[in-house]
């Protein structure tokens, strides 16, 4: 297969949280389509949709090439007050992980860049740039890049400097100025003189879409997403709106249309996308060494010696029933390694215990393990209610066990404080969830953005089945009623398609 002689490296999915358009599947599908060899995503701040974009682009064939496009305070990112000389949130900056290093670094820096120099933006510094370049290559980004930003201010002086200064801090041919070209008067006004530095700094120039949805015909629902974010109406003329419909994910024909004249700036999208190695492991387990006391020799041991004395305590005796349960979960336990884990969460689970947290039950298929509540981890026979381990643990399907626990919220941050203090701080994290817009709210939310009055849209809410995981396509395939609304009145149609 001949490959494009372009790739999309500043793209933004819906990690760019009520303003990225473009789900994951689709854009990557989308890049196949285009015969492209690779596919950066560069979402604003974070890398909430790496591990997701890495594991579907490479099933799908794609090069999966982690960036994000980072926020870069002009100033210290400890500084938190607004300034007139750059933007509050910080200067646009995309970077690409290079290799395994490169993306080790990128973690760090969009993590200090949410516990460090959040101020509007999770905001980064070169301070903390220069410590953790290495591995990266960076690009100008858009408008609101500090060489852009520079230039459009009128200060082509300060533009060089900004950019020698970004090329000594990731290294000669780790930087490269971006040419955008959405039909925005500045931008065209940029291109001649981002040229011109080029030349006269050496630094290679690289063409960039800045991809927020994946057509040309998504502009106007990306819009209402933007109005969603925003707290406004569609039809409030004050308000934050991109004045182009062209931050779609363009073709390589169509790059080429707009930039024939930089066939090698073209080439250096691919030329960079080649230079992109990431290889994350998966499969491995990385838990932390939970400490045997002795006599104990290993965590087996030590789990069974648990496991017999709670057999004890919870039925008086052990008999032949629950003993070969109690073998049985043993033997998948040693089997797939998980020993230690169980030890941990125990451990924990003690440990609120003797400090007056009160700790659940258990829910979930951990109340299904015969180990779990005699380790005192559940509070849950599932002898007496003929539980199934199974749900829980099953050597046919390699995965992490998953245990459930409730705290009393008046003690979770001593449980959690204790398990860094134990394991140390960079083995432990906490998870962040993302809400999303299931169909009965979506249709609520464009509707108000929309100014449809609230009955009309309540009306074609409620014209959705309540059905868990529901979804617009499904509900129009199986409400005739919807269909009709749709059907007749446009701007039902128009909220619907938005």
């Amino acid at each position: 297969m001949k490959y494009a002689n372009f790739v999309h490296l500043h793209t933004h999915s819906q990690y760019s949280l009520l303003d990225g358009a473009c789900r994951l599947d689709n854009v990557i599908q989308l890049a196949k389509e285009y015969k492209m060899p690779g596919l950066a995503i560069t979402d604003h701040g974070n890398m909430f949709g790496a591990i997701e974009f890495y594991k579907k682009a490479t099933k799908a064939g794609v090069k999966p090439i982690i960036g994000c496009e980072a926020y870069v305070a002009g100033g210290s990112r400890f500084d938190k007050k607004p300034s007139n000389r750059h933007p509050d949130g910080g200067y646009h900056l995309v970077l690409l992980a290079k290799n395994d290093l490169g993306y080790r670094n990128l973690m760090k820096l969009t993590s200090a860049g949410f516990l460090e120099g959040f101020y509007h933006r999770p905001r980064i510094d070169k301070e903390i740039l220069r410590a953790h370049a290495e591995g990266l290559i960076a690009t100008s980004a858009c408008m609101k890049g500090e060489v852009s930003w520079n230039l459009l201010k009128g200060d082509t002086e300060g533009a060089v400097m900004a950019a020698r200064e970004l090329q000594e801090i990731f290294g000669a041919g780790n930087f490269f100025l971006e040419l955008q070209n959405h039909g925005l008067e500045k931008e065209e006004q940029l291109i001649p003189k981002m040229d011109a530095i080029a030349r006269e700094t050496g630094i290679p120039l690289v063409v960039t879409n800045d991809c927020h949805y994946l057509r040309q015909r998504d502009a106007e629902a990306h819009d209402a997403l933007l109005c969603i974010q925003t707290g406004k109406l569609v039809e409030d003329t004050q308000r934050m709106r991109y004045s182009s419909d062209q931050i779609y994910f363009k073709s390589a024909d169509e790059m080429e249309y707009l930039f024939g004249d930089f066939k090698t700036a073209l080439e250096n999208s691919v030329n960079i996308a080649e230079q992109c190695n990431v290889d994350i492991e998966f499969g491995k387990l990385k838990l932390p060494i939970f400490p045997i006391p002795k006599p104990h020799v290993d965590p087996d041991e030590y789990v069974r010696y648990l496991c017999e004395q709670g057999c004890i305590k919870r039925y008086g005796e052990i008999t032949p029933e629950v003993q070969e349960r109690l073998d049985y979960e043993l033997g998948v336990i040693r089997q797939m390694g998980y020993a230690g884990y169980f030890l941990i969460v125990k451990d924990f689970c003690d440990y609120a215990r003797s400090q007056k947290i009160p700790v659940g039950p258990g829910r979930g298929s951990a109340a299904g393990s015969l180990v779990s509540y005699t380790m005192d981890i559940t509070n849950v026979d599932p002898m007496r209610f003929e539980l199934l381990f199974e749900r829980f643990l099953n050597p046919e399907r390699i995965s992490m066990p998953d245990i459930d626990i409730d705290f009393a919220d008046r003690g979770r941050e001593k449980i959690i404080q204790y398990v860094i203090e134990k394991y140390g701080k960079d083995n432990v994290c906490q998870i962040i969830t993302f809400g999303t817009m299931a169909a009965r709210g979506v249709i609520r939310d464009v509707g108000r953005v929309l100014s449809v009055p609230y009955g009309e849209v309540d009306k074609i809410a409620k014209l959705v089945p309540a059905s868990p995981g529901m979804t617009l396509t499904a509900a129009l395939e199986a409400v005739p009623e919807l269909r009709s609304l749709r059907d007749t009145d446009p701007r039902v149609k128009r909220l619907l398609e938005y």
